[in-house]
């Protein structure tokens, strides 16, 4: 965009979505306040931030108010975030003033001694454990940030021709220097050679995916070892083409069983869905240590299982036995970044709660989060969510209605129950007061005759 006429370039701004790495600020922000997002994008991922634009209009920048807005890092954060400033001046007589905010090496904050994180298109406030955890993590730069001993000609031409037509880049060397893909002396750095090289391995031996298929839930040992024949395969190529090729391979793979669709018939489907193991997949790929040598993306498929274990552990202070708790920090932020423009990654932070959404509309039993001494382990089993004893008390019916509020995912009225599971609507009401004494759904209503009333999962 910014290579763009200036009025086109503003034109595009306004209409811009609000992301990880783009906000809008009006002309009359004040420097102190304008600090808050460069700190937060520079403790996460970098960014750009537009200033001027207010309200779907540009409001533009006052000549009298440009130099202090220019001069916020040097003023108002600590230590002072890396930024450049570029003016678009439009045919109006308006002045919108560009930052581009570099990923730090370490935590910034303001010279109040606040300290945010950009999470999604917000700028949050951190608290003295969420600080903590930034802290541990910030001692040093990204390892994706550091060079490589390879130059642009190295690169896959094909890969870096599609992204740089993506973007809207006029040249290889301006599309990775708009994604800091280039350290500031011009050298590729390992972001660009994992995500752009056609083998990346000769440099990163371990930097790939390996899909293992066992017959029974257990591995076995030597002799007893219950790997299918041709059932270790390893995934190489650049980080697109891993997750790719990965997930082409497990799609093959993972077991099926027959299950209640939404269409009201049982009909195969795989033991995990795919949009937790491919979230899962993804995840592991992009969150990795880079800087671990000996060790890659494991994922072990069983009958009753998908195990996925990456090297690195999570950030600081996060718990992984309450992983819905876990905050967005990119270990990759570079690595991230482009894979999200490539639609392979979302910028949201909201992985982790798409996966326990995922598993828990199918009544699964919830992901399993582990940590070793240096690495991640997320088991995602084909178990229900309920106990045996109980789910064998239920009838069939009240199993299918237990199936169809899961599907759903919704708040349903009694008749809509009925409906959907194709029984009458005493024979619903009936198993919905048994799964309601059991704890499993919850009713809301203001009394037994209330049409607005409703049945939703507990």
């Amino acid at each position: 965009m910014l290579a763009s006429p200036p009025d086109e370039a503003v034109e595009q701004l306004v209409g811009l979505p609000e992301d990880q790495w783009f906000e809008r600020k009006a002309g009359r922000i004040s420097a102190r306040d304008l600090a808050v997002p460069l700190v937060a994008m520079a403790n996460a991922e970098g960014g750009y931030i537009a200033v001027g634009i207010h309200g779907g209009m540009v409001d533009g920048v006052g000549e009298s108010q440009l130099n202090a807005l220019r001069q916020t890092a040097q003023d108002f954060t600590s230590p002072v975030v890396r930024c450049t400033a570029t003016e678009l001046a439009t045919s109006g007589g308006k002045t919108v003033l560009i930052l581009r905010v570099d990923p730090g090496d370490h935590v910034h904050e303001t010279t109040k001694g606040d300290v945010y994180l950009r999470v999604g298109d917000e700028s949050r406030k951190l608290g003295y454990a969420q600080r903590r955890e930034l802290e541990y993590d910030r001692g040093s730069a990204p390892f994706d940030g550091t060079a490589v001993e390879a130059g642009v000609a190295d690169l896959d031409k094909k890969q870096v021709a599609a992204y740089q037509k993506s973007i809207g880049s006029q040249s290889p060397e301006g599309m990775l220097a708009a994604r800091d893909l280039m350290t500031r002396d011009g050298h590729l750095t390992v972001a660009a050679w994992l995500l752009f090289a056609e083998r990346p391995q000769p440099l990163f031996p371990s930097a790939l995916v390996r899909v293992l298929r066992y017959a029974d839930t257990n591995r076995g040992t030597g002799a007893a070892m219950t790997l299918y024949e041709g059932g270790d395969i390893r995934c190489e190529g650049s980080i697109p083409e891993q997750i790719s090729k990965a997930a082409s391979l497990i799609e093959k793979w993972v077991p099926k069983v027959q299950a209640l669709a939404p269409s009201g018939r049982f009909e195969a489907r795989p033991i995990i869905p795919r949009d937790v193991w491919l979230e899962g997949v993804v995840n592991a790929v992009l969150h990795r240590s880079y800087s671990m040598s000996g060790d890659h993306v494991r994922i072990e498929i069983f009958p009753n299982r998908i195990e996925i274990e990456n090297p690195g552990r999570f950030p600081g202070l996060a718990d992984p036995s309450k992983p819905l708790s876990i905050s967005r920090y990119a270990r990759n932020p570079r690595i991230v970044r482009v894979c999200s423009d490539l639609g392979i990654a979302r910028e949201l932070g909201e992985g982790i709660k798409r996966i326990f959404t995922e598993m828990r509309s199918l009544g699964l039993t919830d992901p399993i989060y582990s940590q070793g001494s240096g690495s991640v382990r997320l088991v995602l089993s084909s178990a229900d969510a309920l106990d045996e004893d109980l789910r064998a008390s239920l009838t069939k019916s009240a199993r299918q209605i237990l199936d169809v509020l899961r599907l759903e995912a919704r708040p349903l009225s009694t008749g809509q129950v009925a409906e959907l599971a194709n029984v009458t609507r005493p024979t619903a009401a009936r198993h919905l007061q048994t799964l309601r004494s059991y704890g499993l759904v919850e009713w809301d209503g203001q009394g037994p005759k209330d049409p607005r009333a409703s049945w939703t999962l507990r």
